[in-house]
């Protein structure tokens, strides 16, 4: 699948630089710049290889002809320092290994294989300039060798992490060099990555790539830091953030992807950070293997994360799980329903919660648990709730508070010292948290409990007070927060602070004092006010009486005016709020210091504040899920085999709507997984059908559902087609459009699916719509996945001649005689019932209504009357085609009552009794049909 890249001038690796002496080269670090940044003239160091690790390391000192490799060094691991950039010094961090080339199959994880690490160097960073360039000393490609083991690790893998509000979002790709098949994925993970390490560990990979920026000198970010503690035997490399380019990742699919799996493009178009990963490991193993893959080459699939239900971007899109359709402004979501969260924390845990729900049942119950016990216990409900709205973004906090900043300025001390202060006030909440957590009875709410008596947590407290002042704590407003951290640190710990905090202190008081003489003065009713723009000013408010002609005296300058208040300052004030900025420095400067050095005491206890971070954001989740739950008559959902619902209604359009929707039952197992919906235009279809898919993913992420009985199948994945709209991005007809989501659910669906189609195939002509329509459904049915097919064709619904797991269901309309115009007109009940819809021709009677001439309504109607008299015919039911139905029927209700039912003896000997009755009655039908069928 691979062929040279013969146009391009990229090299395989860096010319050799002499080392300062004969030992060990410098420990160093080299940028990578891009393959067009080398010159052409280096090519031939690619296969250059030094006859010894260590030795000086000159051009001459290299063997052009070496083919044996170099002596204890595995093929299979690529050399330190080579195309990137630089490595670690060899003879520091490499332990070579008694590694034996030939025809061993002994792979490269089983011997000692060097972790080698290429970290780059951003060119002129004046904090990294200590850092010598140190040329490779050996050029090896990974790929190369043609004496790798066939079970050495072939797999290379980019890793990227977004970055503020999105930090915790995941975007992986891997390549496997012996496959040209490259998977992608991208999930929420929390502050323990344990979904990234899974993933890694699953992938086993040869080299894992990440930006330079997750791991600067002195500042690597947790990620990196994790996934360089669990692969000690794995090689690192490091990539400008450039080359993590989401667009140029999309460019790759569309280049390279092969045709049968192009719809993986639908899937990730909107998953950037899985696409700027992607975008990096082809520009990465294009440049080491100096080739280029060919179009169309390469099969690209997205893979969910595990335990996580997956839901493509389309389908999310669909459902309005997080943004409105209609305006992306209001909150008329999903997220939007169940969004009552108090800290930024938990918002981004229910947000990745409602795109990955949970797969696994214990852990859905366990979540439904706490949610019944809130509801339950008022005082564990409000109590929790109040302590967790005190809460500020613990997972930012911990992030700033583990940066080193690269230089010591104004800015970053004052960054620091509101940080500790944070930091402070967060662990103060740490002990009533626990109190709110004492009496719980579930087992998740205990583990949490459990979770905060971490002994930590009083440790980097006690640490904090004895050099931070008791009653300093968060404070909302702007010159609140000034002076706490201006009063921050305890006096008599920094004499020259104290100094500096009283002069502060007389400056504030002088300001003051200045402007009660002006008052005084004027006789103006003057005030001291503060902005962080202005600093202290003065503020007044007056009317005509006091200032006759609006005239201020001429002393004060910078005056604005809103309605009857002033705002100026005068001279003296600007002067006097300069020497406070000056003294507010030394102070911040001073006590910027002390908190260093605390910080410094406290960084190995600080990893208890993930755990804690993970424990508010769920805990406020599961709030949030009980206060929905207050609002409205939801239901605790049970999981079984059968997807059950009882008066179930749409939870967006309950909030949208003044009255509550009409409800709905839902009724599908494995012996009746596909129900064919039909109904008039308006009739409710495609609401019902989002409807579905809505109550499926709240049951999923542990949420209650409203409905007055509800029980799931857990759903591995969740496809809609719904929209019907053009995608002029892709150049996609509505038809196309159709058969682009069509082909991509078809490709990856399977028995654990939740499918929901609607308005399939429109985009044509009848016939060809039907005939897809068709095939697609036998092809589902084929599966066993639970679909929802809402059509308006009507010939679709006789497939259930052939296929007893087939439902057919529609929607019920009224029809009202309007007297003034002498007319019919339809009233939607939005009611679901059994079987196929009354309604012949309902596309008929909306033309009637329009300004259609009469004739060609008429003439329609006997066509349409014609063709469906011939479908009727060619589709009519046999004897033994109705007795294989009610034998099929009564075996899937016995299996379904064997593995769930929870009835009494009595009760389940009456349920026995109905099943016998009903199948009687349908034996019943199948005689009568053979009888009109004899006749």
């Amino acid at each position: 699948m691979l062929r040279p890249d013969v146009s391009s001038t990229t090299p395989s690796a860096p010319a050799a630089s002499s080392s300062s002496s004969g030992g060990a080269p410098l420990q160093g670090l080299r940028p990578f710049l891009g393959p067009q940044e080398i010159p052409a003239s280096r090519r031939s160091a690619q296969a250059s290889i030094s006859s010894q690790p260590g030795s000086s390391g000159g051009a001459g000192d290299r063997s052009s002809s070496s083919s044996t490799g170099c002596p204890g060094f595995p093929e299979s691991c690529p050399a330190p320092g080579s195309y990137f950039g630089n490595k670690r010094s060899y003879a520091a961090n490499v332990v070579t290994s008694n590694f034996t080339f030939g025809t061993s199959s002994s792979s490269a994880r089983e011997t000692n294989c060097p972790q080698v690490l290429k970290t780059p160097l951003s060119a002129g960073n004046p904090q990294r300039s200590g850092y010598k360039s140190w040329t490779p000393q050996m050029g090896h490609s990974a790929t190369s060798s043609s004496s790798v083991s066939a079970h050495s690790p072939s797999v290379i893998v980019a890793v990227v992490e977004g970055r503020g509000l999105a930090r915790g979002e995941i975007g992986m790709a891997s390549i496997d060099l012996k496959c040209p098949q490259i998977i992608l994925s991208q999930f929420a993970d929390n502050t323990t990555y344990a979904k990234v390490i899974t993933k890694l560990k699953i992938l086993s990979p040869l080299e894992i790539i990440m930006s330079n920026t997750a791991c600067v000198v002195g500042n690597s970010t947790k990620l990196f830091t994790l996934i360089t503690e669990n692969f000690k035997n794995v090689n690192f490399t490091t990539i400008q953030r450039k080359y993590f380019n989401e667009t140029k990742g999309l460019e790759y699919i569309e280049q390279l992807c092969i045709a049968e799996f192009s719809t993986v493009l639908l899937e990730v178009q909107s998953k950037y950070y899985c696409l700027a990963a992607l975008a990096a490991l082809l520009k990465y193993v294009e440049f080491i293997q100096n080739s280029v893959y060919a179009p169309k080459s390469l099969k690209i699939c997205f893979q969910g994360s595990e335990q996580t239900a997956m839901i493509d971007s389309a389908s999310a899109q669909n459902l309005e799980l997080l943004i409105n359709n209609q305006d992306s402004r209001n909150n008329h979501t999903l997220f939007g329903v169940l969004n009552y969260t108090k800290t930024p924390g938990g918002s981004r845990r229910l947000r990745s919660n409602i795109l990955e729900p949970l797969v696994d049942t214990e852990t859905i119950n366990m979540r439904l648990d706490c949610v019944q016990e809130l509801l339950q216990d008022e005082g564990l409900f409000f109590g929790l709730k109040s302590v967790i709205s005190k809460f500020l973004d613990t997972e930012q906090l911990l992030s700033v508070l583990v940066q080193i900043p690269k230089q010591d300025t104004v800015n970053a001390a004052e960054s620091k010292i509101t940080n500790l202060i944070y930091l402070k006030h967060t662990l103060e909440l740490v002990a009533p948290l626990k109190t709110s957590l004492k009496n719980c009875n579930t087992p998740l709410l205990k583990a949490y409990y459990g979770s905060l008596e971490d002994t930590r947590f009083e440790i980097i407290l006690e640490k904090i007070k004895t050099v931070i002042n008791d009653d300093v704590r968060y404070m909302k407003g702007y010159l609140n927060m000034r002076t706490q951290k201006c009063y921050a640190v305890r006096s008599n710990i920094n004499e020259f602070l104290d100094i500096a905090r009283r002069t502060y202190t007389e400056i504030v008081d002088d300001i003051a004092g200045m402007i009660s003489q002006l008052a005084d003065k004027y006789n103006l009713p003057l005030r001291t006010s503060f902005s962080s723009a202005r600093g202290f000013f003065i503020q007044m408010t007056t009317d005509s009486a006091v200032l006759p002609s609006d005239q201020l005296p001429s002393e004060f300058i910078k005056i604005s005016k809103v309605k009857n208040s002033y705002s100026f300052t005068s001279t003296d004030l600007i002067k006097m709020n300069e020497r406070c900025q000056e003294s507010l420095r030394e102070i911040y400067h001073m006590t910027y210091m002390v908190v260093c050095k605390l910080l410094s005491e406290i960084y190995e206890h600080i990893h208890c504040l993930y755990k804690l971070s993970d424990t508010v954001s769920m805990l406020d989740m599961l709030l949030s899920f009980a206060h929905a739950c207050t609002l409205s008559d939801y239901v605790r959902p049970e999981f079984t085999d059968t997807l059950a619902i009882k008066q179930g209604w749409h939870p967006i359009l309950e909030k949208i709507s003044v009255e509550k929707p009409v409800a709905n039952n839902t009724y599908i197992t494995e012996g009746s997984n596909f129900l064919i919906i039909t109904g008039p235009n308006m009739s409710g279809k495609s609401t019902y059908l989002k409807q579905i898919a809505l109550c499926q993913i709240m049951a999923q992420i542990g949420s209650y559902v409203p409905a007055e009985y509800s029980s799931f199948r857990i759903a591995e994945q969740i496809f809609t087609r719904i929209s019907t709209d053009d995608d002029i991005e892709t150049n996609s007809s509505t038809f196309m459009k159709e058969m682009k989501e069509i082909a991509y659910i078809l490709h990856n669906a399977n028995h654990k699916s939740l499918i929901l189609i609607d308005e399939l195939g429109r985009g044509t002509n009848t016939e060809e719509g039907i005939g897809i329509c068709y095939a697609v459904c036998e092809y589902l049915l084929s599966l066993k996945a639970f679909t929802l097919f809402a059509t308006h064709f009507l010939e679709l619904c006789h497939i259930d001649v052939l296929y007893p797991n087939v439902e057919n269901m529609h929607f019920e309309v009224q029809h009202v005689k309007n007297t003034s115009r002498n007319k019919e007109a339809i009233l939607y009940t939005y009611k679901l019932s059994k079987g196929l819809t009354e309604e012949k021709n309902y596309g008929l009677k909306a033309a009637e209504v329009s300004s259609l001439p009469l004739s060609i309504v008429l003439d329609a109607k006997e066509i349409t009357t014609q063709i469906t008299r011939q479908i009727l015919h060619n589709q009519r039911s046999t004897p033994e085609m109705e007795r294989q139905r009610a034998v099929y029927h009564l075996a899937t209700r016995l299996v379904q009552a064997a593995r769930n039912s929870r009835l009494d003896p009595d009760s389940l000997r009456m349920y026995l009794s109905k099943l016998k009755k009903k199948y009687e009655e349908d034996l019943s039908r199948a005689e009568q049909v053979s009888e009109k069928t004899e006749e």
